[in-house]
């Protein structure tokens, strides 16, 4: 089991008020009880110094009292580990982020953008190569199967490009023989986009994006259980949701492998804890380095944590929250207002399908995680628990 990285600080020394932070854990022990999730964990982090960390409700319906320890499906949020071990190879000179993808995967270099013409799909051109700055900031042009019913979402759902009985590089060589939704950097869309970006991650390193994973990021910063399944010796820990009906009927692996999967998703197929990810953001928050191992140069993090969107750029998708650009692997906002919730300007964040989520934000110091398995209310959480961490604020 991995321990808590960081030291503890009596909340009001770091600028946290007790009284909201007790009223933080009252509003989710309520939100257990009206079973909108089984149970809730979080932590809160402020200058290096955890200020709380608290667990409400079960591990599961039915089940023992939510753990510390607790294994959870965090979908997403498995979109900035791996795009974080793309950015150390850039950092090595192994990648740019400027490389058209055919250039590691040549069936891209043959791809057409889906144009709707009076109920026909036309195929348009490509107007410039897709790159891994476009994978990385979802402009590609990929899109999944489940976020709408467009014909070229249609065509994707139905190529099952997602499907669990397929490697990465299967699922990926689908993906190439699929129209694209928008042409290359001029609509942010949600899709496939770190599935491909992480089997380029298993050609340049020449092993599975597991092996990857674990050998540069989860070995060296001590995530003991972050994987792409959860082994038979830890599933007692692991925490389920009421229901996986909404992740069935939108074609959603439901993450379930006791062993390594044949598929390993670097869109959205690990499974961590609290613990593991506060080491993850820990290092973000720590500008790249965490315990003396540096992952990535300040100067590099500061880069993904910046908008990458160019200014014409369609940012209207439902899942990107006004206010906000996209960096590389992160949401990053760019306005005070306009938002959901109060907060500061350029905090960086991403979430899970199951309603996971995490953000840092440079100006208050401060990072926050929510590790929650309720894919019905997974916005409803991610609002309620930034409000209620940012009105803890001194």
């Amino acid at each position: 089991m991995s321990s808590f990285v960081l030291s503890y600080a009596p909340s009001e020394t770091i600028g946290l008020i007790p009284e909201r932070l007790m009223r933080l854990t009252t509003v989710m022990a309520r939100q257990v009880e009206e079973k909108k999730a089984p149970g809730v964990s979080m932590l809160i982090a402020r200058h290096g110094k955890i200020a709380y960390r608290e667990s409400v409700g079960a591990l599961r319906p039915g089940g023992p009292p939510m753990s510390d320890d607790a294994i959870f499906r965090i979908y997403s949020m498995t979109k900035p580990i791996v795009s974080v071990a793309a950015m150390m190879l850039v950092e090595e000179g192994r990648l740019a982020v400027t490389d058209p993808v055919s250039n590691h995967i040549p069936a891209f270099a043959n791809l057409k953008v889906g144009v709707e013409n009076g109920g026909r799909l036309d195929l348009a051109p490509l107007k410039r190569p897709i790159t891994i700055q476009d994978l990385m900031r979802h402009t590609s042009g990929l899109t999944y199967g489940f976020t709408g019913v467009a014909p070229v979402q249609k065509l994707t759902k139905a190529a099952d490009v997602m499907s669990s009985s397929r490697t990465l590089a299967e699922n990926v060589d689908a993906i190439a023989t699929l129209p694209l939704m928008h042409q290359p950097g001029e609509v942010w869309e949600y899709g496939t986009s770190t599935d491909v970006l992480g089997r380029i991650v298993e050609i340049v390193e020449r092993a599975s994006l597991g092996e990857v994973l674990q050998e540069r990021l989860f070995g060296p910063l001590g995530m003991v259980d972050t994987a792409f399944f959860t082994p038979e010796s830890k599933l007692a820990r692991r925490a389920d949701p009421f229901s996986f009906d909404l992740m069935v009927a939108a074609g959603a692996d439901t993450c379930n492998a006791t062993a390594s999967p044949k598929f390993e998703s670097g869109g959205g197929g690990l499974m961590s804890t609290l613990a593991d990810y506060t080491r993850f953001v820990a290092m973000l928050n720590g500008g790249g380095a965490l315990e003396g191992v540096r992952v990535l140069g300040p100067q590099t993090l500061a880069f993904m944590a910046s908008d990458h969107l160019d200014a014409k750029a369609d940012r209207s998708h439902f899942l990107l929250w006004p206010g906000h650009g996209f960096g590389l692997g992160f949401a990053v906002r760019t306005e005070a207002g306009r938002t959901p919730t109060a907060g500061s300007v350029g905090e960086f964040f991403w979430g899970g399908m199951m309603g996971t989520v995490f953000w840092v934000s440079p100006r208050d110091s401060l990072f926050a995680i929510l590790m929650v398995q309720t894919p019905e209310y997974r916005e409803y959480f991610r609002h309620l628990f930034r409000n209620l961490v940012t009105a803890a604020l001194a």
